[in-house]
């Protein structure tokens, strides 16, 4: 049985609305210090600025999409696990965000961003289970969060 019905419906609301707070949130807060940031010592491996921006729409497009998809089409059994996992993951992710760039802990950041890559590849798991292809299209993100974390790894200790 596929999630079509009334709580499909709530379920596909609940990761939109979940994803479109992610990104909102995280793009106030990325932005708050912007000098703070410029000062930092960067990692030998961080990727161009530009990166960044053609990245995070990206993931966030792909989380819209992935997740309409999936809350519609998955079993409906499969369907508020991974959205609720998708909700921790992102709360975890914003907690980074937060902690990064407002009170400049690099270290808390840090923790809460490997608790983010996690939840994220329990959620690609889960979506596997349910609807293949969609937890493969997710896989990416899901790479760009560990990748984030090894960077954050690196500012913590270059900072």
């Amino acid at each position: 049985m596929t999630a079509s019905g009334p709580g499909g419906w709530l379920a596909t609301f609940a990761w939109v609305a979940v994803v479109l707070l992610y990104a909102a949130l995280s793009s106030v807060w990325t932005a708050h210090d912007p000098g703070w940031y410029a000062r930092l010592v960067k990692p030998s491996f961080q990727p161009p600025d530009v990166v960044f921006g053609v990245v995070w729409p990206l993931n966030f497009l792909a989380l819209l999409g992935v997740g309409a998809w999936f809350t519609r089409s998955a079993a409906s059994t499969g369907v508020w696990p991974a959205t609720l996992v998708l909700a921790a993951s992102a709360a975890a992710a914003l907690a980074w965000a937060w902690l990064f760039y407002v009170p400049h802990r690099i270290g808390a950041a840090t923790v809460a961003l490997a608790v983010a890559v996690v939840l994220t590849w329990v959620l690609v798991a889960l979506v596997v289970r349910s609807l293949p292809w969609a937890g493969v299209a997710l896989a990416p993100y899901a790479v760009w969060l560990s990748v984030a974390t090894a960077l954050s790894v690196q500012y913590s200790r270059l900072n």
